[in-house]
């Protein structure tokens, strides 16, 4: 959180522009730009499997059918993304719920407006793996005790389904030596042996498994069946005043999320334009869900294993966050 904090206090955001639209939108002041018709709209993302359904929905002109335009950047995770939503540097953005709980638990005014994905809750068969390189003596999680295990952001959703797995084997997570990386570094990283396992969503899960990768452990499933992973936000402020632009999100959003999710052959394809992974690659990529709402019990779990890791400096108001 400390970090989250200073990328507040600095305007430090780790974010690299992506060619996904016009530059023309909200400067810091956080104001939306309009023009004949057409609202320009700046949305933070993550180059995940995730966020398929914006970059389809962008395509299939389902945005600017309700009028809004999207300039697409991308960050390394969640925790990075919410300081560029509540400065105004970008209207909207996409976040796992436990950044979003973290930040809410700290004051920062963060509201989530439309469902983002879930698990598949089918232990190998999820978006989300636990996997070990090939031939490692590693075959279950109690045996990462002691082992360097990477997630993408440290003290949050990641470090939560870790432990979990950890935990449900029987081994202790307080010795799991956990590192931070981004996904698309941990293919490299752990054939090299420089980690021991790597908490990894798809694309990367899949060129890791094209390594002949092993997973031992569905970490989100662990968590709860059908876990709603992340959702897309707004600062309070800008859904308070731009309620329209909130609406026309929140509408485009849910359609896009149920095109992807009625076409999957389509939302695969769309994530070799804002990921590295090869053609040959792709069709090992497991899709997850995408449905219109979200699992509200799934995330009361989630919630209750942050608090039991420390995560939250007081409980998350559930009623407040969620639309």
């Amino acid at each position: 959180m400390r970090r989250l904090l200073a990328g507040l206090v600095a305007g430090s955001f780790l974010l690299t522009t992506a060619a996904c639209g016009s530059s023309d939108g909200s400067g810091s002041s956080g104001k939306t730009a309009s023009s004949g018709g057409i609202t320009t709209v700046k949305l933070g993302l993550i180059p995940i499997v995730d966020v398929a359904p914006v970059y389809l929905g962008q395509k299939q002109g389902i945005y600017e059918k309700h009028g809004l335009k999207l300039t697409i950047s991308t960050a390394q995770g969640g925790a990075a993304i919410v300081p560029g939503v509540v400065s105004g540097q970008f209207q909207f953005g996409f976040s796992n719920v436990t950044s979003l709980m973290v930040a809410q638990s700290n004051d920062v005014p963060v509201k989530a407006v439309v469902n983002g994905i879930a698990s598949t809750g089918v232990k190998d068969k999820d978006f989300s793996a636990l996997l070990v390189k090939k031939g490692s003596p590693i075959k279950s999680p109690d045996q990462l005790e002691g082992k360097r295990v990477a997630v993408n952001t440290l003290k949050n959703i990641n470090e939560t389904a870790v432990r979990e797995s950890v935990r449900k084997a029987g081994g202790d997570p307080d010795k799991v030596k956990l590192v931070e990386l981004a996904f698309d570094q941990m293919p490299a990283a752990l054939d090299q042996g420089q980690i021991d396992a790597a908490c990894v969503v798809e694309p990367a899960a899949a060129s890791i498994r094209s390594q002949g990768g092993v997973e031992i452990a569905s970490p989100l499933v662990d968590i709860a069946p059908d876990l709603t992973v992340a959702m897309y936000f707004a600062s309070q402020q800008y859904t308070q005043q731009n309620p329209d632009v909130v609406k026309r999100f929140r509408e485009a959003t849910a359609e896009s999320l149920a095109y992807a999710e009625a076409h999957p052959d389509e939302a695969r394809a769309i994530v070799t334009t804002y990921t590295k992974i090869p053609a040959s690659v792709l069709e090992q990529v497991v899709l997850p869900k995408w449905p219109a709402e979200a699992n509200r019990s799934s995330i009361e779990a989630l919630m209750k294993l942050g608090e039991q890791d420390g995560l939250f400096k007081k409980t998350p108001d559930l009623d407040k966050l969620l639309p």
